[in-house]
Formats: structure tokens, sequence, C-alpha cells
């Protein structure tokens, strides 16, 4: 049976998402002109730069959705401080990202799914969705943000802090290729950023795993 309460909740929580993806969309765009993007001949919409915003701020959309259940879920502070730096950390970087496609004039979504590097779509690599029914590695699926949000307590923390190890090592080749192909240098920058600070979240959630008598999940 569906609960009244969360059907009520639900089209409220996607309008203040939406709010505040405007509000970031703005923002990002402010960020790119200060810094110079935009400028002379803007990225190609198959370009490295286009790609990684466009499947990154995705990829990062997700992290928040599964940062944002733990406030309800979760009695642990340890999880709840460490949810809300992931949540704050990766809505304001696909702010930035979702702000610079909108200068480029290029749709925040379409194209195939990692096409720009090799391995994704469109470079004779296997197609993510059509193997493990989700768009980029690292991703939970449907079923698995279910079973995440039907959780409480401690099993909501060993649950959570596996999918969001595996959805940080799932970003990690897409950022490090950004960070050495990107034709602008702020995107680059971006993509360094990503991989240090979430290579140092991912060991950080190994240890609190660990203290919890859990392992991550294989890697994806």
């Amino acid at each position: 049976m569906t609960d009244p309460a969360s059907t009520t909740r639900s089209p409220l929580r996607i309008v203040l998402l939406a709010v505040i993806g405007v509000g970031l969309l703005l923002l990002g765009g402010g960020l790119a002109v200060a810094l110079g993007i935009g400028r002379d001949a803007d990225p190609a919409a198959d370009s490295v730069d286009a790609g990684f915003a466009r499947d990154m701020s995705r990829h990062h959309l997700q992290g928040v959705e599964m940062a944002n259940l733990v406030a309800e879920r979760s009695e642990d502070p340890e999880v709840e401080s460490l949810a809300f730096d992931i949540s704050e950390t990766q809505m304001n970087q696909a702010g930035r990202m979702q702000g610079w496609l909108a200068l480029w004039g290029i749709p925040p979504t379409g194209g195939e799914t990692m096409a720009w590097m090799p391995g994704g779509a469109g470079h004779g690599g296997h197609d993510m969705a059509m193997d493990t029914g989700v768009p980029m590695p690292g991703m939970a699926t449907e079923e698995e943000l279910a079973q995440l949000r039907s959780l409480s307590g401690r099993a909501f923390d060993v649950e959570f802090l596996q999918l969001m190890i595996r959805h940080h090592q799932g970003g990690f080749d897409m950022a490090t290729y950004a960070a050495e192909h990107a034709e602008e240098r702020a995107v680059r920058d971006l993509a360094e950023s990503i991989v240090e600070s979430q290579g140092a979240e991912t060991g950080t959630m190994t240890d609190m795993l660990a203290a919890r008598g859990a392992t991550p999940l294989p890697e994806p």
C-alpha cells in the first residue's frame, strides 16, 4: 500500500529541488562568466567538456538524492555529517556544470551517455544501461534506491555507505578522463577536484563501513 504521507511529500520535494536547481543554474552561469568560459569558441555538444558536464551533473544528482535521505533515516551523527557535505558539494558542482551548458547553448540532457570518453557509448564500449539497468557506472538502480528508502538506523547507514562508495568509484574514471582531456581550464580544475575529494571520501566511507562491521560492494 502506498504511504499517503510520502505521496504528499513527493511533489513538494520535486518543486523544492527544482527551485534549488534553478538557483544553482544561475550561480553556475555566473561563475562560468567570471572564469572566462563561453568566450571565443565554446565547446561543442560532442566535446569532452560538454559530455562531462552533462553526464557528471546527472551522476551527482543521484548522489544528492541518496545523501538527502540520511536526515530522515539515520541516527548516526557521523553519517549525517558526511551526507550533508556530499549533498552540499555535489549540488553546488552540478549547478556549476549545468550553468556551463546553459552558457554554451547546449541542452542539459540528450546525447549518448559517456560517448565523449573511450569505453562509453559511441566508442565501441558496452552500453551500461543495457547491461546493468543504470545509465552510468556506480549509479544505483531503482530497486536499490527503493530498498534504501525502506531502511532506517544502522541498516540504512550500511546500505547508504555501500551505495555511495560504489557511486563515487563509478564517477572516478569520468572525472579522471575529463581532468586530462577537457579543453576548458575550469572544467579540468573541477574534474581534478572531484577526483581528489571523492577519492578521500571513499577512503573515509570505507573506514566507516568497516567500523560498522560491513564491507564495500564490488567496484562498478
